[in-house]
């Protein structure tokens, strides 16, 4: 919803103060320029990434008309789910989380957070570590450094599609400039016209430079910001249950482990202690 209101300010500040000066906004439709520069950008794009990378862009893409899911409820859930866990461990041993981890689907803990549980990704990194914690010997350091190394593999593969929409962000005012040189040419080669005619020429010829510019800086340069925004949100997650089970390890009570995955929270959506005791003490109840 954002993203549609950004695109609404910037057209509508954009075209409407050139036809209160005055202007007439028929001079700006340009269709051959747009699609030398739309073209042109989307060809260099293809060029630049692997299918890979393309495929990972337009699946990125549409993520940026949703708002986050990453609320102030989800980490409340997420924090409530990961206690209900660790204090299961701790009571029965580490032992009598195997059928829960083994089949997530079926457990009757993950069942209550939906939420939570329909996060592959999430539910594959909290399983997997709790896999190796029920049958490994590792330790916490290990442990540690392999959430590190999987976290940041996660993070480098959500840069992806952003420094794609980057880059074609930055070549946008360049095929501007490509369109608006081939516009002069052929005003150049039409000297012969009236200078009414030729004025028209030059026009649609700036206008190339000028939707270039737009389009990089209104319109795609700001997709790869707020794709880069998303992704910081969900390393978070990964970083609140990394440093819960850590401090499980380490021998702190589910209490306790859970406030070391709060703190590391953005403080727009960290619930707060006596907040999050009470959820988990009400959901204890239940």
């Amino acid at each position: 919803m954002f993203v549609i209101i950004g695109y609404v300010l910037v057209a509508g500040a954009v075209f409407g103060s050139f036809i209160l000066g005055g202007g007439h906004i028929a001079a700006l439709f340009q269709p051959f320029e747009l699609m030398a520069i739309a073209g042109s950008a989307l060809g260099a794009f293809i060029v630049s990434n692997t299918p890979k990378v393309v495929k990972a862009t337009l699946k990125a893409l549409p993520t940026v008309l949703k708002g986050s899911r990453y609320t102030k409820a989800m980490y409340v859930d997420l924090l409530a789910m990961l206690y209900e866990i660790l204090s299961k461990v701790r009571k029965e041993g580490l032992m009598s989380i195997e059928a829960d981890i083994e089949k997530p689907g079926d457990s009757p803990i993950f069942a209550k957070y939906p939420g939570i549980a329909s996060d592959h990704h999430a539910m594959e990194f909290l399983t997997d570590y709790m896999r190796m914690m029920v049958g490994g010997n590792l330790n916490a350091f290990e442990i540690e450094n392999l959430m590190d190394n999987e976290i940041e593999t996660h993070h480098h593969e959500g840069e992806v599609p952003i420094h794609a929409l980057a880059k074609t962000a930055d070549a946008l005012p360049a095929f501007g400039i490509v369109s608006a040189v081939m516009g002069v040419v052929h005003t150049m080669e039409s000297v012969g016209l009236p200078p009414a005619e030729l004025g028209k020429l030059i026009a649609a010829a700036l206008v190339g430079t000028f939707l270039g510019i737009l389009l990089s800086y209104g319109f795609v340069g700001p997709l790869s910001n707020t794709l880069e925004h998303k992704l910081n949100e969900s390393s978070k997650m990964f970083q609140c249950m990394k440093v819960t089970l850590l401090a499980s390890m380490n021998g702190y009570a589910p209490q306790v482990a859970i406030e070391f995955g709060r703190k590391v929270l953005y403080s727009t959506e960290r619930p707060g202690f006596l907040e999050l005791e009470e959820e988990v003490k009400n959901r204890k109840a239940k």
